[in-house]
This record gives structure tokens, sequence and C-alpha cells, in this order.
């Protein structure tokens, strides 16, 4: 009767070991995507505020022509 508690106890454990083990690896897995996708997208926070700032200097240097005055019509004699 002991024995057969031990092996089911033996296997109940294996289990639970095993189950948490892969809890463990896909926690693992998940931390590792996420620090990927932090690491993108620091990487592109960074170039588009490089980007930001070349287009914020460029316009500083070059600034736009002042648009042309409008031309009216004349109104069409009758």
């Amino acid at each position: 009767m002991a024995d057969v508690r031990d092996a089911a106890r033996k296997r109940a454990m294996n289990h639970f070991a095993a189950s948490e083990q892969r809890e463990s690896l896909v926690k693992q897995m998940i931390a590792a995507e996420r620090a990927a996708v932090d690491a993108k997208t620091a990487k592109l926070r960074a170039l588009r505020l490089a980007k930001e700032e070349a287009d914020r200097q460029a316009a500083a240097a070059n600034p736009p022509a002042p648009p042309a005055p409008k031309r009216r019509k004349r109104a069409a004699a009758k």
C-alpha cells in the first residue's frame, strides 16, 4: 500500500516538476522577447529623435520663403 502511494506521489511530483520547468522556460522566452522589443524601440526612438533634430536644424538654417501675394482677378466688364 505504501509503495502504491509512493509511486503515485512520485508521478505527481514528476508531473508538477515538468510543468514548473516548462513554465520557467516560457517566462525566460517572454523576458528575452520583451528585452529585444525594448531594445528595438529604444533604437527606433533614438533614430526618430535624431531625424527630428536634423530636420529642425535644416529648417532653422533655411527658413521658407514667404508666399507670393495672391493676384486678384479683375471683374469682367459687362
